[in-house]
């Protein structure tokens, strides 16, 4: 088991930590000793004091962008609370695949998971979970269309399906290796860029952005 050194942090005191995750790196450890490297042994390291599980939220692997990890056990129950409450304000930039005519709108579909074809997400009307996204044209780019989405809920990919089902957007997000085209981790062009949560401790407003890196 290798856990690589370094991690880009935004906000660190004592209570929580944000950081900017690369494309590629899971959040949180998956199965087996090769995928143990991820967000949370990183800050583990880091932070030694840390909590075991400073996970409250999670990004997909191949999902570049924000997280905040809580390094206390008070601080992760509000933190959580928060998430559920949806309390907490998160904004994505994507590039899809092809060329979008609508400027923007509100994405409501029902989805659930593919339990033969994990952890695929297929829309299902009678057993899904609602899932909504509302969201903005940004512009064209060389026959790609640049979007913001601001989820109201967060379904397991629920971005990404909404972007690549037909009933939906209809175009998947660019190196997508589940809806679309990609062939790969790391090369899926979906950021998390905005993330506002009220601090656990100070109870202040806590606003941060990163540009997106495509």
């Amino acid at each position: 088991m290798t856990i690589e050194p370094g991690l880009k942090v935004l906000h660190a005191d004592k209570y929580i930590v944000v950081v900017d995750k690369p494309s590629g790196l899971l959040s949180v450890p998956g199965k087996g000793d090769a995928n143990q490297d991820c967000v949370v042994s990183r800050v583990r390291e880091m932070f030694p004091g840390c909590i075991e599980q400073p996970s409250v939220h999670r990004l997909d692997q191949d999902t570049s962008g924000l997280l905040v990890l809580a390094l206390t056990t008070e601080a992760h129950r509000n933190l959580s609370k928060q998430f559920m409450d949806r309390l907490v304000g998160k904004r994505y930039i994507a590039l899809l695949d092809g060329v979008l005519d609508e400027s923007g709108g509100i994405i409501e579909l029902k989805f659930r998971l593919d339990p033969e074809n994990r952890p695929y997400q297929v829309y299902d009307p009678v057993n899904g979970k609602n899932g909504i996204t509302r969201w903005r044209k940004i512009g064209i780019e060389d026959g790609r269309t640049r979007v913001e989405f601001m989820p109201h809920t967060g379904r397991t990919h629920q971005l990404r399906l909404h972007s690549s089902h037909e009933k939906g957007l209809g175009l998947p997000i660019v190196g997508d290796r589940l809806y679309g085209t990609g062939t790969g981790p790391g090369q899926l062009k979906l950021h998390a860029s905005t993330l506002r949560f009220r601090h656990p401790a100070s109870k202040k407003l806590m606003e941060f952005i990163t540009a997106a890196p495509f």
